[in-house]
Formats: structure tokens, sequence, C-alpha cells
């Protein structure tokens, strides 16, 4: 990470230099604009610190002069000569925040760690957009997704019977796809049936046909879905899900590649590729009975574990920028920024759903925009609470104390809103700017 200094006082720039170095960052100094220009020429900054007031000008035509070259560097103005006017203007040409001399060195320490983190989040934002971010369809770049991506390269080509695992949300359907779109039968059906959306006698007519006649309302004769996805794909869902008593016909199947439809004397041969998946450990199953071993193993030529969300947590940014560019088109919602606070909120989530419950509030936000940014609003797996008032205890209670604490959440909240910017949080929030800057002196 790289950072400007623009100051005329040298000891100023001494201070920063140390602060900054200290969160990693190579530092550059120019103590006038023209000096500040030739740097700028030279160099990409990550962020850049520029006062107001120089011998040959005014800081802020440096500030208009980045924000034109690198819209992304973020700017702090640093200046003894304060007023709302000044801030306004300095935030409308793009500065990050606003900062008054003589100021506080653990202030300072601080909004420099914060904007490095927000830096840090963009980098890596950035960086996983430089590469092809989906494979058949799923999006990742970490080791994880990415040996699931080599797992599918490998087995595609040979006609042998996949079973998929992993936790619900976690892509099987999209894994039997991938497989499918590789495979030597891609020009052929690929066939899903969900085992555990049907009782046992539908299912068995769905997966192996039936005549006319065959049982009451049997009108005419009906193809199986093993017939249908005969030269191509057989995708059997939730196969934890599949009756005891339809497992044996089943594995007769997978041995013999014949079937005989409900209610016929024949047999049909049937050349398919099996590919099943389920949220179970199987191998619990056994002992129940619930699941036949001999099935098992018929299923298992190979076997993909799926990564749960956690496991690939640095795909994140990129699975919410998919989601948002799909349900922007979907709603025709121009969306054209995501904050990084959003970013930021939605990674220390605990999406026990995985990639189906963060594409689920990535359509909500999506739905929710102004704009045409998605930013930190309260999301329903969000554990924060809004503060409600409470009854008097009954041994009384300190009234300004409460309501001191009261209003230290609701600056707090309005900075988290307004992204850290203290103007549009004062805005928010129905304060002059030397109101706000007051509260937060008050309250640390």
């Amino acid at each position: 990470m790289r950072a400007l200094i623009v100051d005329d006082e040298q000891n100023i720039r001494k201070v920063l230099k140390i602060i900054l170095s200290e969160s990693d960052f190579e530092v550059h100094e120019a103590s006038r604009i023209e000096e500040a220009r030739v740097l700028i020429k030279d160099y990409v900054f990550d962020m850049a610190l520029i006062d107001l007031r120089l011998p040959d000008g005014l800081g802020i035509d440096v500030l208009k002069e980045i924000k034109d070259t690198t819209p992304e560097t973020i700017v702090l103005v640093i200046t003894a000569f304060a007023s709302a006017e000044t801030a306004i203007e300095t935030m409308k040409a793009g500065a990050y925040d606003y900062i008054m001399k003589p100021f506080n060195i653990d202030e300072i320490r601080i909004i420099i760690n914060n904007i490095k983190d927000k830096i840090l989040l963009q980098k890596r934002v950035h960086e996983l957009q430089k590469f092809e971010d989906t494979f058949e369809g799923i999006v990742g770049q970490s080791e994880a997704i990415k040996n699931v991506f080599n797992l599918i390269e490998k087995i595609a080509p040979f006609d042998t019977n996949v079973l998929i695992t992993g936790e619900s949300g976690t892509g099987k359907e999209l894994v039997s796809k991938a497989i499918h779109k590789r495979s030597d039968r891609a020009d052929k059906p690929l066939v899903a049936i969900n085992c555990a959306s049907l009782p046992a006698e539908l299912l068995e007519s769905e997966l192996f046909g039936y005549v006319r006649g065959a049982f009451t309302g049997a009108y005419t004769s009906k193809r199986g879905l093993i017939e249908e996805a005969n030269k191509g794909i057989l995708f059997l869902d939730e196969i934890g899900e599949m009756p005891r008593s339809l497992q044996a016909k089943f594995l007769r199947f997978l041995e013999e590649r014949k079937i005989r439809p409900i209610g016929s004397s024949k047999e049909i041969a049937v050349d398919i590729r099996v590919i099943a998946a389920t949220n179970k450990d199987l191998n619990s199953l056994f002992d129940s009975g619930a699941f036949r071993k001999d099935l098992y193993y018929r299923l298992t030529a190979f076997e993909i574990k799926l990564p749960t969300l956690k496991e690939r947590s640095e795909d994140i940014p990129l699975l919410i920028e998919h989601f948002t560019k799909l349900f922007s088109k979907k709603f025709q919602k121009n969306i054209s920024k995501i904050e990084p606070s959003f970013i930021d909120y939605v990674m220390k989530l605990d999406l026990k759903g995985n990639v189906r419950e963060l594409k689920n509030i990535v359509e909500r936000e999506v739905i929710l925009s102004e704009n045409g940014e998605i930013k930190c609003t309260p999301c329903p797996a969000s554990p924060n609470h809004d503060r409600t008032t409470e009854d008097v205890p009954e041994k009384g209670i300190d009234l300004k104390e409460y309501l001191a604490s009261i209003e230290k959440e609701m600056l707090r909240k309005a900075m988290q809103k307004a992204n850290g910017i203290k103007t549009k949080a004062a805005e928010l929030l129905g304060l002059t700017f030397r109101e706000f800057r007051y509260k937060l002196s008050k309250y640390k």
C-alpha cells in the first residue's frame, strides 16, 4: 500500500509518516502542490493526506487532481482553518474525512487503521475480479472451490457414477450440470429428480415409468425418467431420501442397466450415467438400515465433497458481485456500487444456508437499494437489534446517563450508515457539523 502526505509543516509530515509506516504504508512526502503533482504522475496512491492551505495554492486542487486520476484513492483533508462550508466543499470534491489541526494522534491512528482495512478489502475484490470468476456457472476463486473444479475436469470425461456430498445450499446441482457439460454426453439430456419430493409409489413410477392399466388412473403409458435420460445423465438429488423399498430395484438397474416399467413384462435396456447428491452422511444411515451399503458403493465410484461457504469465505465478495449483477438485471435496478461495509458485514455472518442464503440476502438488498448503491442496511440474518425504551425500574434510573447512552448509540449508527463520513452523518441526525464533532468528542 502506498500513501502520499502533502503538508508544508515538516513536523506534521514526520508524525504522519511514522503512523502510516506502522500500518505498512510506503510513504511519499510533498510540501508544495508542484511536488505533489510530480508524485501523482509517477505513482498510484491508495491513500493521501492533504493540507488545505499550502504555500503555492489550495490543497483541494490536489484532491481534485487525485480523484480525476485515481477515483479509488482515499483522501483525508487536514486543516487548521475549519468551517462547515470548507468541510462540505471538500466532501463534495471526494474527501473521505476532514481532520482539524492540532489533531489527536490516537484518533488519527484509528482513522488510518480503518482506512487500511477498507483498502485491503477493495484490493481483495479487485484482485478477484481480474480472474474469470465462474466455472460452468459456479462462482469462486478460493483453493477449496478450485479443488472442486479440478475434480470436475478430471472425472467429467469418464463414464463413471458420481456422488456429490455437501451441506444444503453449497451448489450440488450446479456441479452435476458442470459434469454433464464437460462429459461426452453433453449433447444428450440431463434429467434431474429430487428423491425427497415424492412418496415412494410416485417416485418409482417417475423413475421407471408404467404401462397403461398398471394401476388405477394409469389411462396411458408413461416413460420413466431413467428412460428419458437414455444416452445422457440422470441426476438424483437427495438420494439419501430414496425409500428403502425402492433402493433394491434401483440397485438392480445399476447392475444390469435394464428397467421394467410398472405393469410391464418387458425389460428395456438403458445407457445412462448416474450422478447422485446428498446433504446427509450416508454412512450414518447404514446401521439404521435406512440406506443400503451395496447401493452406496455403486453410486460412489467417485465422490465430490463440496466445501461450505465458511470454508471458502474469500469467495464471498465475488459471489455478492455476481448475485448483484444477476438481480440487478432481473429487477431492472442499475446497481453501480456495493459499499465495502456491506461486504464486510456479510462476511461476518454465520451463513448456515451457504451460497443459497447469501443469494437471498443479496436479492433483498438489491430490491431495497436506492440511488444505484447497495449499503449495509439491517438484514434479516443480522444479530443486531435496535434499542428500545424500557420501563422505569423499581430502584429508579439515572435519566441523564440513560439518554446519553441512547445518544451515543445513535451517533454510532449514523457514522455506520454514512460509512464513516462525518458531514453526512451530521446531516442524518439534523446536526450542524460543529455540533456533531462536539458530540463525537464528548463521547470519545
